[in-house]
């Protein structure tokens, strides 16, 4: 199959939409298909034999790691040369929308998927009035679609309830053999507790936004107050929770990739993720992958992949975050109960392979491509 995959963000940028899409790719290329990505221009031409079309764009005054890329008409040359068998948007919203128009006017398959929970995200930039707004207007875009993807069962409930419909579920993925209990090491322990390696470590690995709700995570460190705390990533909270973690044992650690990654995860003693805003939270499977137990909020994606109590812990949002408090000292002072959750985590991981989850992704393709014939 030829498969051009419009979407709003790619490398060099690094999130969970990313890294879904470079497995997908890799793996759509390995199964001799051909994918075109159209995507914000990073300077990147090829991915693991891809071709990688950038459209120039500016930075959102909101986000400024994330661009906005407008669409061209130089678009229809490179999709008249590439000749598609399908469409696919990853979360439509200026570039994806050329994707959808291009579909209907070249009679091109289209599928969309969602991966990110904007709506909600509008609540933590004061601009939730646009909500409802934003709903209708995401409802328009992939209804345009033959099939909808998501990454979670609670969000093809939402979005169903929204009015969105031919939704299906492309199930979760992670890399088994990078994010390993077998990258723990010594010397990342050292790095990720800035030389404390003794102490208990906790550890949240993500964009660091206001969305993300990372300032819950103090509460913590005020019940244990000789835990450390690494955060690693990047965003543009990053001044605000440095000025609110000030005085506690938080390391900023910044972005980590690859091996460093897997390794972080392997050697902390608890992931914590308050984030409500997940419609599926990849970076908890690859905590789960590493043998690192979590501590997640109970929203949106999150408890398709965390069992409460098994391999992880999972707690509702509260003002004074007790649920989450009561969870993380569990771990700390049962050294037995986060070994075997360790084990339970991992095992849960590796039912979900990127190979398996591509596959799935083709027979969608293959089914709307079928149907448009």
């Amino acid at each position: 199959m030829r498969i051009a995959l419009f979407t709003e963000t790619f490398l060099p940028k690094i999130d969970g939409i990313v890294t879904r899409l470079r497995y997908t790719i890799e793996h759509l290329q390995r199964n001799d298909n051909q994918v075109l990505v159209i995507a914000p221009d990073g300077g990147i031409i090829e991915y693991k034999g891809a071709k990688v079309y950038g459209v120039s764009g500016f930075p959102l005054p909101l986000y400024p790691e994330l661009k906005i890329a407008l669409p061209r008409p130089a678009i229809v040359n490179v999709l008249k040369q590439f000749r598609p068998d399908v469409i696919h948007v990853v979360n439509p919203a200026v570039l994806g929308l050329s994707g959808i128009f291009y579909s209907k006017i070249f009679r091109i398959p289209l599928v969309a998927s969602y991966h990110t929970h904007l709506p909600k995200y509008l609540r933590h930039y004061g601009l939730q009035p646009l909500e409802g707004l934003l709903w209708e207007l995401l409802k328009i875009a992939h209804n345009q679609a033959a099939l909808n993807l998501c990454t979670s069962s609670a969000m093809i409930k939402e979005l169903s309830v929204r009015g969105i419909k031919r939704l299906y579920l492309w199930q979760r993925g992670v890399d088994t053999e990078l994010f390993h209990p077998q990258q723990a090491s010594v010397e990342m322990r050292s790095r990720l507790s800035q030389n404390y390696p003794e102490s208990f470590l906790l550890l949240y690995v993500g964009r660091l936004s206001a969305e993300k709700e990372i300032e819950q995570i103090k509460a913590i460190l005020e019940a244990i107050p000789e835990a450390r705390l690494a955060l690693v990533g990047d965003g543009p909270h990053r001044q605000v929770l440095k000025k609110h973690f000030d005085g506690t044992n938080t390391h900023f650690v910044g972005y980590l990739t690859g091996y460093e990654l897997a390794s972080a995860f392997a050697s902390a003693d608890a992931f914590i993720f308050p984030s409500r805003t997940e419609t599926l939270g990849l970076v908890l499977l690859e905590a789960m992958a590493a043998g690192c137990p979590v501590v997640a909020a109970c929203s949106g994606g999150i408890p398709d992949i965390v069992t409460h109590g098994v391999n992880g812990y999972l707690f509702k949002a509260t003002v004074d975050f007790q649920e989450a408090i009561a969870a993380t000292i569990s771990l700390l002072q049962q050294k037995q109960k986060r070994y075997v959750m360790r084990q339970s985590a991992r095992r849960e991981a590796e039912n979900w392979g990127w190979a398996t989850a591509t596959q799935q992704l083709q027979n969608y393709y293959q089914k709307v491509i079928s149907a448009h014939k």
